[in-house]
């Protein structure tokens, strides 16, 4: 009997433990990425070099990605990250993120994923496309794809911000991932608001990064279970 209680106390013990542990990790930072002066023209993409390419925007003419203000004065497209201060390891997690070459697009155009995460690529294109990988810290990889071939898989397994992708098919398509080891990043979508959260307290360096603007970083110090606030603002260079 008296080692059955040892054994009920040491698994509530645990489950405590586990539970102050989680509740000391939910700590977020938050906040919006505004762009200052007047919006840039959105640059048309030309795809007339394949002509499945052109069919599928016979509608409307895409344009790029690079530089996209939102309605509320925002910029879409951030990759918003944790670059400095985090501590202890992070396993990747068991669900593969996903790059799809549709519409002579990368899609989506700016995401991220942990390091030794299964990187899917897709083509849902009915012409050839090829994923040109070019990494600074991860080995560099082009592969083709063929319409109809089946997925490609791969991981990075170090950290890199940014990875860039491109076509070499078709030299307007490009994408970026950054690869960390830790699940703390965000990428601004409609609103050019971001969301780190589960984070445990202490200090941190966040950096916002733009394929145009460059880098941006803020110092946050957050305590267990806080919530705090870091903007930015980019604004276009001087030409």
């Amino acid at each position: 009997m008296q080692f059955v209680k040892i054994v009920s106390l040491s698994v509530v013990t645990m489950v405590l433990a586990g539970a102050v542990a989680r509740a000391e990790d939910n700590a977020s930072i938050s906040g919006k990425v505004a762009f200052e002066g007047d919006a840039p023209k959105a640059r048309k993409l030309k795809m007339d070099a394949d002509p499945q390419c052109a069919a599928m925007h016979s509608e409307k003419t895409p344009v790029s990605e690079e530089v996209i203000i939102n309605s509320n004065g925002t910029l879409k497209n951030v990759f918003v990250y944790v670059k400095s201060g985090v501590t202890g390891t992070y396993e990747p997690p068991k669900t593969p993120v996903t790059i799809d070459q549709h519409g002579c697009t990368y899609q989506p155009h700016v995401f991220g994923m942990q390091v030794k995460q299964l990187l899917l690529i897709k083509n849902s294109d009915d012409t050839l496309h090829n994923i040109h990988a070019l990494p600074t810290a991860n080995k560099e990889f082009n592969k083709g794809q063929p319409a109809g071939s089946t997925e490609l898989k791969t991981t990075f397994t170090q950290r890199d911000i940014m990875v860039k992708f491109k076509c070499d098919v078709h030299p307007w398509m490009t994408a970026y991932v950054g690869v960390l080891e830790h699940p703390f990043f965000a990428v601004t979508g409609d609103d050019g608001t971001f969301s780190i959260k589960g984070l445990p307290a202490g200090d941190y360096e966040v950096e916002a990064w733009h394929e145009k603007f460059g880098t941006q970083t803020a110092k946050v110090k957050v305590g267990a279970g806080e919530a705090k606030t870091a903007d930015f603002k980019f604004a276009k260079s001087a030409e």
